[in-house]
């Protein structure tokens, strides 16, 4: 990471990284939560790799060139979404650690299942978790977020997480994380591999962060 986003006072998302403007909530962020004084060091990012500096003056004043971050590698965690706030904390932990990539997945035994507009706003919901994450980590590639898609489309292609796996190494760039119910045996059948989390049981989300963790720590 630069050094320069590691140590600015503040980390935004913009929508134009070349004319950056600070809406509502990000003013009121970086002016009364954050409480930066005039002239505080602010990176800003469009979360498709251009960042720049900026300084804090009730509002965001470039204060450097324009720099282009290639994109990361592929690392992607497909899940079936648990219950409840656990899939928000899910969300924000492995962006924060690093995947470039989460599917939402439909499994045989998922116990959430969402269906059109329901699943959209979910979806945009989850996103906007996603984009406070990146910025609290500075990163300036947003993760993408999809789904919900059935298991079975990309099992073909992706090793699942079982506790008879093998250890996770430099080649995974896509681990599988089932439902609290575990993949059926048919869904067992059509995974490409199988990669292991340790020798305890864990829950949908941590799992999802072992994966990410073990990807970043591997790649």
């Amino acid at each position: 990471m630069h050094e320069v986003l590691r140590r600015s006072a503040g980390h935004v998302l913009v929508a134009d990284v070349d004319t950056p403007v600070a809406d509502a909530p990000t003013t009121h962020h970086l002016g009364r939560v954050l409480r930066l004084r005039d002239g505080a060091v602010v990176t800003v990012t469009d979360g498709a790799g251009r960042w720049r500096t900026c300084r804090w003056a009730d509002g965001l004043q470039p204060d450097g060139d324009v720099i282009a971050e290639p994109r990361p590698a592929e690392l992607t965690v497909a899940v079936a979404p648990p219950k409840g706030d656990r899939l928000d904390w899910l969300v924000q932990k492995v962006t924060e650690v690093g995947v470039t990539r989460l599917v939402l997945l439909v499994a045989a035994r998922s116990v959430v299942r969402w269906d059109g507009d329901r699943a959209d706003r979910q979806l945009d919901r989850l996103r906007r978790i996603a984009g406070e994450a990146a910025a609290q980590s500075r990163r300036v590639w947003l993760p993408e977020l999809c789904g919900p898609v059935p298991a079975a489309e990309l099992l073909a292609s992706t090793a699942v997480a079982e506790p008879d796996g093998r250890p996770v190494g430099a080649g995974d760039r896509s681990i599988a994380i089932g439902p609290e119910g575990g993949w059926s045996p048919s869904e067992l059948a059509l995974a490409s591999d199988r990669v292991s989390l340790g020798a305890n049981v864990l829950r949908v989300e941590t799992a999802a962060v072992v994966a990410a963790t073990l990807m970043v720590a591997a790649s």
